[in-house]
Formats: C-alpha cells, sequence, structure tokens
C-alpha cells in the first residue's frame, strides 16, 4: 500500500464565530520567566490568534507554553525562555471567544468512525494486533525518506542489549530512516561497550552470558571514551566498526545524550545542564515529522510534551506529525496519551522484536 498524507483542513474563516471574534488580547510580560495573569497556554494542537483583523497560526508550537506576538508572527516560548516585555496572548477560552482558536480536528481521514456505546478491546494491550501498525509505518518511513521528512528516534538503554537490535537499528541509520537519535548516557555507554567489549552491562550481547568482572565493563568504557576526548575520537583510535553510536558518526545522523542524576561518567558528549539538552532536543523535535520512542518511557514522554500533533513544512503546506511509542508494557502508550501526548500510538512489544520486524519489513 502506497503511503498519503492525510489533507489539513483549514478552519472555515468565513463563519459568524471568526468573523465575530474579538481581537486576542496582548499583555507585556512583567518580568523574565513571567508570563501576565490569565496567560493562554498552548497544546499540541495547532492554534489560531486574531490579530488586526488575520487570523495567524503558531507554525512551531509545543503543549504548556505561552503565545508570544513579535515581528507579526506568533512564537511559542517556554516560561523559561520569556523576557521581559514580551506581548503575551491572555484568554483561556479555545473557540473565538477570546481572539484565540484551538483546531483539533485538522486533518481528513478515510475512516469514518461510528460512536459506539459498548465495543471490546479498544485500547491498546499486549492483546493487540499490531499488523496493521508495522505496515503503515513501514510506508510512513518509505514516504519519510522519499520526501525529506526527518524521522527522530528516542532510544532507551534496552536497545543496545541485544546484538540483532544493534545491528538492524545500523541499517536503519546507514539507509536513510534516522534523522536525529535521542537517548540518555546509557544508550550510548552500552552501546559502545558493546563495539569495544562485546558487552552491555558486563552481559554478552551475544550469547546473554556473564562476563567475568564484567560489571567493570562500562565503567572501563566510559573511562576509556573520556580519556579521548570525544566519542568520535574513541571510534577512531579504538577501530570501533559497529554500533548505534558507530553508525550515527560514520553517518553524520546527529545524537543528542541527555544526562540524569544517576549517570555514571558521563561520556563527554552528555549534556549536563538539563535545559540546554531540552534545547537541543526541541532543535529536532522543531523539524520532527515522525517520532519513534523505544523503551524509554520518561525519555519519550519529555519529547511527546514537546512534539506538536502537526508541522508547517517551508513551502507552507501543514501535515501531521506521526508518534509512535514501544515498550514491553502496555502502561507505556498510556502513560503518554496521560501526560498530553494524545496523538501517539503505542505499539507493545519488545525493541527486539520490533526492529526485526521494521527492517524485514523495509526489506534491509
Amino acid at each position: 500500500m502506497a503511503f498519503k498524507l492525510p489533507k489539513y483542513i483549514e478552519p472555515d474563516f468565513t463563519q459568524e464565530k471568526f468573523v465575530n471574534a474579538p481581537e486576542a488580547t496582548l499583555i507585556a510580560s512583567p518580568r523574565d520567566k513571567s508570563a501576565p495573569d490569565n496567560f493562554h497556554a498552548t497544546s499540541i494542537f495547532p492554534e489560531y490568534f486574531k490579530i488586526n483583523g488575520q487570523w495567524l497560526l503558531a507554525e512551531d508550537t509545543r503543549m504548556d507554553c505561552v503565545a508570544v506576538y513579535e515581528n507579526g508572527k506568533i512564537h511559542v516560548r517556554e516560561f523559561r525562555n520569556v523576557k521581559q516585555g514580551d506581548m503575551v496572548v491572555v484568554g483561556r477560552t479555545e473557540d473565538c471567544e477570546d481572539g484565540i482558536y484551538v483546531h483539533t480536528d485538522c486533518f481528513e481521514s478515510d475512516k469514518k468512525k461510528e460512536a459506539q456505546a459498548f465495543a471490546f478491546r479498544q485500547s491498546r494491550t499486549r492483546e493487540t494486533a499490531f499488523s496493521y501498525d508495522y505496515a503503515n509505518l513501514i510506508e510512513l518511513l518509505k514516504h519519510e525518506k522519499e520526501t525529506g521528512g526527518y524521522v527522530v528516534w528516542v532510544m532507551g538503554p534496552a536497545c543496545s542489549f541485544d546484538y540483532t537490535a544493534r545491528e538492524n537499528f545500523s541499517k536503519l541509520i546507514e539507509n536513510g530512516y534516522v534523522n536525529a537519535l535521542l537517548a540518555g548516557n546509557a544508550l550510548a555507554t552500552h552501546d559502545l561497550e558493546g563495539a569495544l567489549l562485546g558487552t552491555a552491562l558486563g552481559q554478552d550481547i551475544k550469547t546473554q552470558e556473564p562476563h567475568p568482572n564484567g560489571h567493570y565493563n562500562h565503567l572501563e568504557a566510559i573511562n576509556l571514551i573520556n580519556r579521548y576526548g570525544s566519542i568520535p575520537e574513541f571510534i577512531k583510535q579504538e577501530h570501533i566498526d559497529n554500533g548505534i553510536i558507530y553508525s550515527c558518526v560514520k553517518n553524520d545522523v546527529p545524537f543528542v545524550l541527555n544526562g540524569s542524576i544517576r549517570d555514571d561518567g558521563p561520556l563527554p558528549e552528555v549534556y549536563e545542564h538539563t535545559y540546554v539538552g531540552q534545547d537541543t532536543i526541541r532543535s529536532h523535535v522543531r523539524k520532527a515529522t515522525t517520532v519513534i520512542g523505544m523503551a524509554t518511557v520518561l525519555h519519550t514522554i519529555a519529547t511527546g510534551n514537546m512534539t506538536p500533533t502537526y508541522r508547517v513544512l517551508a513551502d507552507g503546506t501543514v501535515r501531521p506529525v506521526y508518534f509512535y511509542m514501544v515498550d514491553t508494557s502496555d502502561f507505556a502508550a498510556s502513560k503518554l496519551g496521560d501526560r498530553g501526548s494524545l496523538s501517539a500510538k503505542g505499539i507493545v512489544t519488545n525493541v527486539q522484536d520490533f526492529l526485526s520486524n521494521v527492517t524485514k519489513g523495509l526489506g534491509l
């Protein structure tokens, strides 16, 4: 089946509620990192603001931020990035009453869903059949590669514990299906440990047998990488030729590693300041057209909270952003929805099987 993006349905601004809507109210921020009272908090959906008689779309948004009018455009900013004097939109209605419109039903669908009072198996659990999801995802990845989309992968350390999973993800990188990788210190540490010593947390990545004194292995890897001063230099000097991070370096795919309070080391490239790391993540989310989170609930939720349901392309076209959460627990997918990432689709499986199915489906 050929993948086709659904068409964006722009609001009908000739409707009475738009024509008669008041102008959005703009009030200057009283100080840095602070919005005026009754500020409008943004969502994951397209939002329009009536200013000078025009309905302006916030082209680059994320949830739980404020809308600032500047230089004829709407800019969506985290509270920490609000500056004193910024003209912030205030008002907490969403259907034109305050010159604000939140556009929730904005993409055409060829499926007509009828509400039913009673139906079986509506949630996505380990009992859900995911074959159709795989088929759609595979066609989506092909479409993204062919049309210049931006596919961001969010990965937990479990992705590096298995030889085949590392090999399959490397194939995705080498064949252009990965535009950016978001992870923590652990994913990179154990992947590079695997490349150097054949283990992840001291366990053989092929046989799963523990190596003698293997609990030292990840620390040895961190220590050696820090001695070289960078991951690329470590790869060069140690003649590393396999793994997820190696493939990123080899193929110039950016990777963003964020630190946590429990990190060992960490590696030289790990962002130790939370908000510098968050800004770097968002620099990739701002371009993302598909996001796939694997085996990392909190990191995926963090990315999901920065990801809107839509993307405005360079030619002005509005398209959906697709978001997948892959985990062995059905709780993980529902957790993402509970945190506001309502468009996320869960696939309940382990990352080894998921990556095998995706690479096989892509013919890699």
